[in-house]
């Protein structure tokens, strides 16, 4: 595809975003912008949400991975099922019965106000993280294949998508997105179908069901204990992940609590995990036969494994099928963005600055709502041009590896309200979770010296929320004592 139909492609779909803004933001006032007005559609939420849980990483990493990982990301998906299942039968009846616009509410409750705001920092910055190195996979793909010959530089390329971006999650907010990320997530699994589709029935991949099974790419379960990718820690993993990176996170709940009743939430949340579950079956598909395809066209496989989709889609598909790979690609950046933007907002001015506590007007509070959204862009910006010079080969890695440093204290958090009396010291608690994280981190990177060449992977996750519990309890005084 010419660098100039893929400009008019871009700004195509992001004329009709700016559309769906417009409508979905019409007579809204400033309170909508963070609840959606409690009146979104739960199997819209449940659909728009397998966009956003995907993201560009999904899309580019999972099928590039196959080769090396073979199908072993599915035991992680097996334990997102489980931690989704409990989501919807611990967190969302606790938001609900709290009428929780901000999760992190519940942490003021429990704890006190220090807490509260650890809580919500803690998500500012994994949010960051997390949203900054999902957009960051798809501007560079879009950027190397189309846009760097024609001497477009990266960061005019991240600033132009990123003010898209920003423009339309500006007044409409949660309900704004909650129906962007729903033709979001159609037109990328249109794409994922319609590249399979193409394989399969290409005659010269006919053989592919017993070159497949030969392959040994299908394998899915892995007993060894000391590897990284072993069921046992794979699956644990997969359940804390979810937990944490969509039961304690403002983004993917506030969607979910944009739902009327707290069963329809349920029903968006369970209804969700098995479509990510088959979604995330069909990307390793793809992926396997995306290597079959590399061998029976006798081409060199790419340096880096998260070229693989999108050289073979850009360069040794049809046209037609390059533009579907394109548009489900902006369609993978967005929901990653908009939802992240969004939150990220909404969680500062709520949490942090206490917008509505001050007293102010429903005008005073959209334009520093608004500056706050505009800072957060330019965060976004600085990050993902981070990331860029550090490019690091293995980003669904790094991305797990960023969430299991960050979000343990709020997995650590959250278990100590729920299952401990005791309250901790309050002053006390932010240097809990800093002590904490910085403790994972060392265990992680020294962990084969320390336990007999055992390798801790995204088991740090909990591990982490452990020693935050510790820590909590260790800061805290029973009931008794309580004044």
């Amino acid at each position: 595809m010419s660098s100039t139909g893929l400009l008019v492609v871009v700004f195509g779909y992001f004329a009709v975003l700016l559309a769906i803004a417009w409508y979905t933001s019409r007579g809204a006032g400033e309170h909508a912008f963070y609840s959606g007005e409690r009146k979104s559609i739960w199997w819209v939420v449940a659909f728009g949400m397998v966009g956003t849980s995907l993201s560009g990483v999904t899309f580019v990493s999972v099928p590039g991975s196959v080769a090396r990982d073979h199908w072993h990301y599915l035991q992680m998906i097996f334990g997102f099922v489980i931690g989704y299942w409990i989501i919807a039968g611990v967190l969302l009846p606790l938001y609900y019965r709290l009428e929780l616009t901000s999760i992190y509410g519940y942490l003021r409750s429990r704890f006190g106000l220090t807490s509260y705001r650890t809580g919500s920092a803690i998500f500012i910055i994994s949010r960051l993280l997390g949203a900054t190195v999902r957009i960051y996979v798809v501007l560079y793909v879009i950027h190397s294949y189309l846009l760097q010959s024609m001497g477009v530089p990266f960061w005019l390329t991240s600033s132009a998508v990123l003010l898209m971006i920003f423009l339309y999650t500006l007044q409409g907010g949660v309900k704004t997105i909650v129906w962007t990320d729903t033709l979001q997530t159609l037109f990328m699994l249109a794409a994922l179908v319609g590249t399979i589709v193409y394989i399969i029935t290409d005659p010269l991949m006919s053989k592919w069901p017993g070159e497949l099974a030969d392959s040994g790419m299908t394998e899915i379960f892995n007993w060894k204990i000391k590897d990284r990718l072993n069921f046992f820690k794979q699956l644990i993993s997969g359940i804390f992940v979810t937990i944490v990176m969509t039961g304690l996170d403002q983004e993917m709940m506030q969607k979910n609590l944009s739902v009327r009743t707290l069963a329809d939430a349920q029903k968006n949340m369970r209804v969700f995990s098995v479509v990510m579950l088959l979604t995330n079956l069909l990307f390793l598909f793809l992926g396997a036969l995306l290597y079959l395809k590399v061998a029976q066209m006798g081409i060199s496989l790419p340096a880096k494994s998260d070229d693989l989709f999108p050289t073979l889609a850009l360069q040794h598909f049809p046209p037609l099928l390059g533009l579907l790979f394109i548009v489900g690609l902006i369609s993978a950046l967005f929901p990653s963005a908009d939802g992240a933007l969004t939150a990220l907002t909404a969680s500062t001015c709520i949490d942090l600055i206490g917008i509505r506590e001050r007293g102010w007007t429903d005008a005073q509070q959209r334009r520093v709502r608004q500056t706050v959204h505009a800072l957060i862009a330019c965060l976004f910006l600085v990050l993902v041009m981070w990331f860029y010079i550090r490019q690091d080969d293995s980003i669904i890695t790094l991305l797990y590896g960023l969430a299991a440093i960050t979000y343990g204290p709020l997995l650590g958090l959250f278990s100590f309200g729920l299952f401990s009396h005791r309250k901790p010291r309050e002053a006390l608690v932010p240097l809990v979770c800093i002590a904490a994280a910085v403790a994972s981190f060392l265990l992680r990177r020294y962990s084969r010296d320390l336990f007999w060449d055992y390798e801790i992977g995204f088991e740090t996750l909990p591990i982490n929320g452990l020693i935050t519990y510790i820590g909590l309890w260790l800061i805290s005084r029973p009931p008794a004592e309580q004044p």
